[in-house]
Protein backbone atom coordinates (compact mmCIF):
# COMPACT_ATOMS: atom_id res chain seq x y z
CA UNK A 1 0.00 0.00 0.00
CA UNK A 2 1.27 3.47 -0.89
CA UNK A 3 2.13 5.51 2.18
CA UNK A 4 0.29 8.83 2.40
CA UNK A 5 2.71 11.53 3.46
CA UNK A 6 1.77 14.29 5.87
CA UNK A 7 3.88 16.67 3.79
CA UNK A 8 3.79 15.69 0.09
CA UNK A 9 6.96 16.11 -1.97
CA UNK A 10 6.46 18.84 -4.57
CA UNK A 11 9.03 19.21 -7.40
CA UNK A 12 10.72 22.58 -7.61
CA UNK A 13 9.62 24.20 -10.89
CA UNK A 14 11.15 27.56 -10.11
CA UNK A 15 11.13 30.15 -7.35
CA UNK A 16 9.48 33.45 -8.19
CA UNK A 17 11.56 35.27 -5.58
CA UNK A 18 14.92 33.84 -6.58
CA UNK A 19 14.74 32.79 -10.27
CA UNK A 20 17.60 31.00 -11.92
CA UNK A 21 19.61 32.96 -14.46
CA UNK A 22 17.68 33.25 -17.71
CA UNK A 23 18.84 34.08 -21.23
CA UNK A 24 19.29 37.80 -21.86
CA UNK A 25 16.20 39.38 -23.45
CA UNK A 26 16.44 40.49 -27.04
CA UNK A 27 17.46 44.10 -27.65
CA UNK A 28 14.75 46.58 -26.87
CA UNK A 29 12.85 44.26 -24.54
CA UNK A 30 12.64 44.73 -20.79
CA UNK A 31 12.02 41.66 -18.66
CA UNK A 32 8.81 42.08 -16.71
CA UNK A 33 7.22 40.30 -13.80
CA UNK A 34 3.54 39.61 -13.22
CA UNK A 35 3.65 41.86 -10.17
CA UNK A 36 4.50 44.79 -12.48
CA UNK A 37 0.94 44.68 -13.74
CA UNK A 38 -1.77 46.09 -11.50
CA UNK A 39 -5.25 44.81 -12.23
CA UNK A 40 -6.93 47.54 -14.31
CA UNK A 41 -10.43 48.73 -13.61
CA UNK A 42 -12.52 47.10 -16.32
CA UNK A 43 -16.21 46.79 -17.04
CA UNK A 44 -17.85 43.61 -15.78
CA UNK A 45 -20.39 41.86 -17.96
CA UNK A 46 -22.77 39.09 -16.99
CA UNK A 47 -23.07 37.40 -13.62
CA UNK A 48 -19.98 37.50 -11.43
CA UNK A 49 -18.93 34.41 -9.45
CA UNK A 50 -20.67 34.04 -6.09
CA UNK A 51 -19.03 36.12 -3.38
CA UNK A 52 -16.83 37.92 -5.91
CA UNK A 53 -16.63 41.68 -6.14
CA UNK A 54 -14.30 43.66 -8.33
CA UNK A 55 -12.92 43.43 -11.86
CA UNK A 56 -12.79 39.97 -13.41
CA UNK A 57 -9.58 38.30 -14.52
CA UNK A 58 -9.10 35.17 -16.64
CA UNK A 59 -5.95 33.09 -17.22
CA UNK A 60 -5.80 30.59 -20.05
CA UNK A 61 -3.17 27.84 -20.06
CA UNK A 62 -2.32 26.83 -23.64
CA UNK A 63 -0.58 23.44 -23.44
CA UNK A 64 -1.24 21.89 -26.88
CA UNK A 65 0.57 22.50 -30.16
CA UNK A 66 -1.93 21.00 -32.62
CA UNK A 67 -4.00 23.22 -34.91
CA UNK A 68 -7.34 22.02 -33.51
CA UNK A 69 -6.17 22.65 -29.92
CA UNK A 70 -4.49 26.01 -30.61
CA UNK A 71 -7.68 27.94 -31.24
CA UNK A 72 -9.81 27.29 -28.10
CA UNK A 73 -7.57 29.34 -25.78
CA UNK A 74 -7.08 32.10 -28.37
CA UNK A 75 -10.79 32.40 -29.19
CA UNK A 76 -11.85 32.39 -25.53
CA UNK A 77 -9.15 34.93 -24.64
CA UNK A 78 -10.33 37.19 -27.45
CA UNK A 79 -13.93 36.84 -26.23
CA UNK A 80 -12.89 37.66 -22.65
CA UNK A 81 -11.15 40.83 -23.83
CA UNK A 82 -14.29 41.79 -25.72
CA UNK A 83 -16.16 41.59 -22.40
CA UNK A 84 -13.67 43.93 -20.72
CA UNK A 85 -11.98 41.18 -18.69
CA UNK A 86 -8.28 41.29 -17.79
CA UNK A 87 -6.85 38.41 -19.82
CA UNK A 88 -3.62 36.39 -19.66
CA UNK A 89 -2.44 33.38 -21.68
CA UNK A 90 0.32 31.13 -20.31
CA UNK A 91 1.98 29.01 -23.03
CA UNK A 92 3.52 25.79 -21.76
CA UNK A 93 4.93 22.51 -23.15
CA UNK A 94 3.73 21.97 -26.75
CA UNK A 95 1.63 25.10 -26.49
CA UNK A 96 4.92 27.00 -26.59
CA UNK A 97 5.00 26.29 -30.35
CA UNK A 98 2.18 28.83 -30.73
CA UNK A 99 4.50 31.67 -29.72
CA UNK A 100 7.81 30.36 -31.14
CA UNK A 101 8.67 32.08 -34.42
CA UNK A 102 10.06 28.98 -36.13
CA UNK A 103 6.88 26.94 -35.53
CA UNK A 104 3.88 29.25 -35.07
CA UNK A 105 3.09 29.61 -38.78
CA UNK A 106 3.27 25.86 -39.42
CA UNK A 107 1.01 24.34 -36.74
CA UNK A 108 -0.41 21.02 -37.96
CA UNK A 109 -3.56 18.95 -37.51
CA UNK A 110 -3.48 15.15 -37.40
CA UNK A 111 -6.23 12.54 -37.44
CA UNK A 112 -3.98 10.06 -35.62
CA UNK A 113 -5.56 9.12 -32.30
CA UNK A 114 -8.58 11.39 -32.88
CA UNK A 115 -11.60 9.09 -32.44
CA UNK A 116 -14.00 12.00 -33.04
CA UNK A 117 -12.72 12.59 -36.56
CA UNK A 118 -15.34 12.87 -39.31
CA UNK A 119 -15.99 14.97 -42.40
CA UNK A 120 -18.35 17.95 -41.92
CA UNK A 121 -20.50 16.74 -44.82
CA UNK A 122 -20.83 13.26 -43.28
CA UNK A 123 -21.00 13.70 -39.47
CA UNK A 124 -22.39 10.20 -38.92
CA UNK A 125 -19.55 8.55 -40.81
CA UNK A 126 -16.48 8.43 -38.52
CA UNK A 127 -13.03 8.25 -40.08
CA UNK A 128 -10.62 5.60 -38.80
CA UNK A 129 -8.08 7.43 -36.65
CA UNK A 130 -5.29 5.14 -37.89
CA UNK A 131 -5.51 6.79 -41.31
CA UNK A 132 -3.47 9.60 -39.81
CA UNK A 133 -0.41 7.31 -39.97
CA UNK A 134 -0.57 7.16 -43.78
CA UNK A 135 2.18 9.36 -45.30
CA UNK A 136 0.80 12.69 -46.44
CA UNK A 137 -2.43 12.48 -44.43
CA UNK A 138 -1.34 15.03 -41.80
CA UNK A 139 -0.42 17.49 -44.53
CA UNK A 140 -3.76 16.97 -46.27
CA UNK A 141 -5.77 17.19 -43.03
CA UNK A 142 -3.94 20.39 -42.05
CA UNK A 143 -4.64 21.95 -45.44
CA UNK A 144 -8.34 21.03 -45.18
CA UNK A 145 -8.70 22.51 -41.70
CA UNK A 146 -6.89 25.71 -42.67
CA UNK A 147 -9.22 26.03 -45.65
CA UNK A 148 -12.26 25.64 -43.38
CA UNK A 149 -10.89 28.32 -41.04
CA UNK A 150 -10.28 30.63 -44.01
CA UNK A 151 -13.82 30.04 -45.30
CA UNK A 152 -15.15 31.10 -41.89
CA UNK A 153 -12.84 34.15 -41.95
CA UNK A 154 -11.10 33.04 -38.76
CA UNK A 155 -7.68 34.74 -38.42
CA UNK A 156 -4.47 32.72 -38.43
CA UNK A 157 -2.74 31.98 -35.13
CA UNK A 158 -0.33 34.88 -35.63
CA UNK A 159 -3.19 37.23 -36.50
CA UNK A 160 -5.18 36.05 -33.46
CA UNK A 161 -2.22 36.80 -31.22
CA UNK A 162 -1.85 40.25 -32.83
CA UNK A 163 -5.52 40.96 -32.08
CA UNK A 164 -5.21 39.74 -28.47
CA UNK A 165 -2.13 41.88 -27.79
CA UNK A 166 -3.66 44.94 -29.48
CA UNK A 167 -6.77 44.45 -27.29
CA UNK A 168 -4.72 44.54 -24.10
CA UNK A 169 -4.20 40.82 -23.50
CA UNK A 170 -1.01 39.54 -21.84
CA UNK A 171 1.06 36.64 -23.20
CA UNK A 172 3.48 34.70 -20.99
CA UNK A 173 5.89 31.86 -21.75
CA UNK A 174 6.64 28.97 -19.39
CA UNK A 175 10.27 29.04 -18.23
CA UNK A 176 10.51 25.24 -18.04
CA UNK A 177 9.34 24.84 -21.65
CA UNK A 178 11.55 27.75 -22.70
CA UNK A 179 14.63 26.10 -21.21
CA UNK A 180 13.73 22.62 -22.51
CA UNK A 181 13.58 23.98 -26.05
CA UNK A 182 16.86 25.88 -25.69
CA UNK A 183 15.26 29.18 -26.71
CA UNK A 184 16.20 32.83 -26.23
CA UNK A 185 13.77 35.75 -26.10
CA UNK A 186 14.46 36.70 -29.72
CA UNK A 187 13.08 33.28 -30.77
CA UNK A 188 9.62 34.22 -29.48
CA UNK A 189 6.70 36.10 -30.96
CA UNK A 190 7.24 39.76 -30.07
CA UNK A 191 3.98 39.99 -28.13
CA UNK A 192 5.25 37.65 -25.38
CA UNK A 193 5.92 39.93 -22.43
CA UNK A 194 8.23 37.60 -20.52
CA UNK A 195 9.09 34.01 -19.65
CA UNK A 196 7.90 33.17 -16.12
CA UNK A 197 8.10 30.21 -13.75
CA UNK A 198 5.22 28.12 -12.42
CA UNK A 199 5.48 30.03 -9.13
CA UNK A 200 5.16 33.32 -11.05
CA UNK A 201 2.03 32.01 -12.74
CA UNK A 202 0.47 31.04 -9.41
CA UNK A 203 1.04 34.60 -8.22
CA UNK A 204 -0.24 36.06 -11.50
CA UNK A 205 -3.44 34.00 -11.49
CA UNK A 206 -4.52 34.96 -7.96
CA UNK A 207 -8.24 35.74 -8.01
CA UNK A 208 -8.60 34.71 -11.67
CA UNK A 209 -10.70 32.11 -13.43
CA UNK A 210 -8.26 29.56 -14.88
CA UNK A 211 -9.00 27.65 -18.08
CA UNK A 212 -6.66 24.79 -19.04
CA UNK A 213 -6.55 23.78 -22.71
Amino acid sequence: MTEILDHPIIPDFGDAKAPAAAPTPSEGKTRLKPSDFASPTVATHGAAPSGFSGPRKMCFIASKGNLDMAYPALIMANAALGEGIETHIFFTFWGFDLVTERTMDDIKFTMLGNTAMHLPMAPKMPIWAGMGAIPGMTKMATKMMNQQLDDLEIPSIREMLDIIVASGGHLWGCKLSFDMNGLVMSDLYEGVEDVISAADFIELSEGAQIVFV
